[in-house]
């Protein structure tokens, strides 16, 4: 039901059995809901049903209310919702305090605010329904928040998404408890495989975090790998985190950051660098101490005292990068947008006198 972002060749790409286009939080939750009921009197198999909510996406304005916006461009919370500073507004250490980062942030609030009452509506009909103590809930994100320098970007605000896991029927899988370990997305498949008694492929990179659920002895990892290659543009980068230190590769001389705002002018602007228009040109290397720097605004990758530092996380980046035969290594990766573009090509030749 709603935003499928793993594929855009449609829901059989994916293997679903069944699929309704509503794309916004409250009508796909409604339409949800309604699924749950009626499976819940038809059927005891198994079942797996994903929600995907457009929200809180940055959404176009018809006609913007803000400064220096056209027709079109996009912000939180979206037309249809309204922005929510009742609590106040935090600004993190990446944004700059200014009207244009307050509001939306404030509309971003907004917009999660909605999110999680249709995902409260959701957990209650699982409850109704007789289903809740036996139902995995995943809930889940596919990036970090839309803001400069977050989105777009292997910076933490980027990177870092939300992984909440809920199953009453199983000790240390509800109630609120937190682990600081590292998890990668990657992990998510042998851990559920894991949970219902599947054997865990070999060509499967993750790593079940199952036992760290189940208070069972469990090796946390020792880095965490990311990548982008292309998103509005090609923009290739690799990178190591481990839980002190952040090493990032830029492999093309792009500006420092990808600009998310889908904005004429974004509204909200970055405290590194603070003209971020006049570095045209993204360094080969960048590290950072999470520790020190969580915000990552010192890059250390000159600095002679992390140089050790430096060289062990490169040797490590390049060994995973050769194991997982990244194409990266071979050369430029050529985008789908320029393979179509060549098959139009192609297809003129054929039809030219």
């Amino acid at each position: 039901i709603g935003v499928i972002h793993e594929t855009r060749s449609g829901p059989n790409r994916c293997g679903y059995e069944h699929y309704v286009d509503q794309m916004f939080a409250q009508p796909a939750t409604d339409a949800a809901i309604g699924w749950l009921r009626t499976f819940a009197h038809k059927s005891k198999k198994p079942f797996f049903l994903c929600v995907g909510f457009l929200e809180p996406h940055r959404l176009p304005y018809p006609n913007p209310l803000w400064p220096g916006s056209l027709p079109e461009d996009s912000s939180f919370p979206g037309p249809h919702l309204k922005p929510d500073d009742s609590l106040g507004v935090a600004i993190p250490g990446y944004l700059r305090d200014t009207p244009g980062t307050r509001r939306e942030l404030a509309g971003l609030q907004g917009a999660i605010r909605h999110v999680d009452a249709q995902v409260g509506r959701l957990m209650a009909a699982l409850q109704d329904c007789g289903l809740e103590s036996n139902t995995l809930v995943v809930f889940t994100t596919d990036h970090g928040i839309a803001m400069p320098r977050a989105k777009c970007s292997l910076y933490e605000p980027g990177v870092q998404v939300t992984l909440l896991m809920r199953l009453p029927s199983r000790p240390g899988r509800h109630g609120g408890i937190v682990r600081p370990e590292m998890i990668s997305n990657i992990d998510y498949l042998p851990t559920i495989l894991d949970l219902i008694g599947t054997p865990i492929p070999k060509k499967v990179q993750g790593r079940s975090f199952a036992p760290l659920l189940d208070g069972k002895a469990y090796q946390p990892r020792r880095a965490i790998f990311t990548e982008l290659t292309y998103h509005n543009y090609y923009d290739p980068r690799r990178a190591i985190r481990t839980e002190r230190y952040k090493l990032i590769l830029n492999f093309s001389a792009t500006p420092v950051f990808m600009d998310p705002s889908q904005c004429w002018r974004p509204q909200s602007d970055v405290t590194v660098p603070l003209n971020p228009v006049a570095c045209d040109n993204s360094p080969h290397v960048e590290l950072y101490d999470l520790a020190k720097d969580p915000w990552e605004q010192c890059d250390l990758a000159e600095k002679p005292a992390y140089a050790s530092v430096c060289v062990e996380l490169r040797k490590r980046l390049c060994r995973h990068l050769v194991e997982t035969k990244d194409p990266i290594l071979q050369g430029a990766v050529t985008s789908p947008y320029h393979r179509r573009t060549i098959e139009i090509l192609e297809g003129a030749k054929m039809i030219s006198p």
